[in-house]
């Protein structure tokens, strides 16, 4: 039941990254959340099967430089735009 729960939030995490267009907050907000549920499904199989924690411990490290890289990301373009509106951001301009 858990394992079904988890993939309920995990897709619809997905469907709500795929549905954003306005804002770059909510978007990484969203990756964050499937990035969550990714680690807890993960978390739960090799807790099931009685494996070793180090390769979770290892995606929650990359996952921290991904939302590091993230943040990093919307603050150079709130400084350079004033906003988060995707609309405002253009490939010529980086």
């Amino acid at each position: 039941m858990l394992v079904y729960f988890i993939l309920l939030c995990f897709f619809s995490s997905v469907v709500v990254f795929c549905s954003t267009r306005k804002h770059l907050l909510i978007s990484l907000l969203s990756l964050e959340f499937m990035v969550l549920f990714s680690f807890l499904m993960l978390f739960v199989l090799l807790f099931s099967f009685g494996y070793e924690m180090y390769f979770s411990l290892l995606f929650l490290v990359f996952s921290v430089c991904e939302g590091a890289l993230g943040l990093s990301i919307l603050v150079s373009l709130v400084r350079s735009q004033g906003n988060d509106y995707l609309s405002s951001m253009s490939i010529l301009s980086w």
